[in-house]
């Protein structure tokens, strides 16, 4: 379709462009060829008149003429997507609509294990793309590019609506044959411990409970740092180590590996893990599906508790 000249479909290829900059991870986001990226940059330059992506040493850069043709496309594409939300009557047994949601591995594990198989009979063709957090994941969000975004509830937008989905306990865990849990939990053992930490990104390194630890000057000996929750219980095995961990994640893996957990030896606040979506997706049939399924989901960890 075209509008005074323009293929409006090289507006979704200009937002992706000068969002990844780069043609070919642009390419691979919409499932082009590289030639065919190569091609849409091309006519788009043609016809603003404007290199769009200038290279900069090694990295291609936006021009400024572009950055403004991106904040109204984007604003263009906003309106779209809520314009085709509140006309669009979803029925989730005939629908071929991919979700993408950020959030963690370990919601992937302890919520989205449950969610999956329960979706594949109710809602077959449905897609689920689940992404990992990132130092660029609330810009993502904030743009449009992620439907959904559970996280705790220091980290939601204040721009946009949220609901808490549900609260979350820390515990210590531990291999089942480490000897500290044939005693009392105490605090004194538990900092005496090598432990092993998660750490998250770079701008943004600390969860929830590395940083309640480190605010409270609760410094330990780590042995061992992971970038991801699930990978944790698999360095405590044969080891003496401790983690603090969620304790539906802890509840999970004790299931499936020689893994033990107990109560925090201190008071530790409860999390609060919030599901939020963008202020123009409100009316969004589809996502309010979406959300009272995983809310459906969550609550199952609650009647196990």
């Amino acid at each position: 379709m075209r509008f005074k000249g323009l293929d409006l479909n090289l507006l979704i290829a200009l937002d992706v462009l000068i969002d990844e900059r780069s043609v070919s991870r642009a390419a691979e986001r919409l499932h082009l060829s590289q030639p065919a990226m190569s091609a849409a940059l091309r006519r788009l330059r043609d016809y603003f008149n404007d290199p769009i992506l200038a290279a900069h040493g090694k990295k291609m850069i936006p021009t400024p003429h572009a950055l403004r043709l991106r904040a109204m496309v984007s604003a263009l594409l906003t309106g779209v997507e809520e314009m085709v939300s509140v006309s669009t009557r979803f029925d989730p047994a005939t629908s071929h609509r991919r979700f993408r949601i950020g959030t963690s591995d370990y919601l992937s594990t302890v919520l989205f294990g449950v969610l999956v198989p329960r979706l594949q009979r109710s809602a077959p063709r449905v897609a689920i793309e689940l992404i990992q957090p990132s130092d660029t994941m609330h810009a993502e969000f904030d743009q449009g590019n992620l439907d959904l975004v559970i996280t705790p509830a220091e980290h939601v937008s204040p721009d946009h609506p949220s609901e808490l989905l549900f609260e979350e306990r820390h515990v210590v865990a531990g291999w089942s044959g480490n000897p500290v849990f044939s005693r009392p939990m105490t605090e004194e053992a538990f900092m005496a411990a090598g432990h092993v930490v998660v750490e998250i990104g770079r701008v943004r390194p600390t969860s929830f409970a590395e940083k309640f630890l480190r605010e409270r000057g609760k410094e330990r000996r780590v042995e061992v740092q992971v970038s991801a929750f699930s990978l944790a219980p698999e360095m405590l095995i044969n080891t003496d180590r401790l983690a603090v961990m969620h304790e539906r994640l802890a509840r999970t893996c004790a299931a499936r590996m020689p893994l033990r957990y107990v109560d925090m030896p201190f008071e530790f606040p409860i999390m609060r893990e919030m599901i939020q979506y963008h202020s123009a997706r409100a009316d969004d049939a589809g996502l309010q599906w979406l959300i009272g399924e995983i809310k459906a989901a969550a609550s199952i960890h609650e009647i196990d508790r």
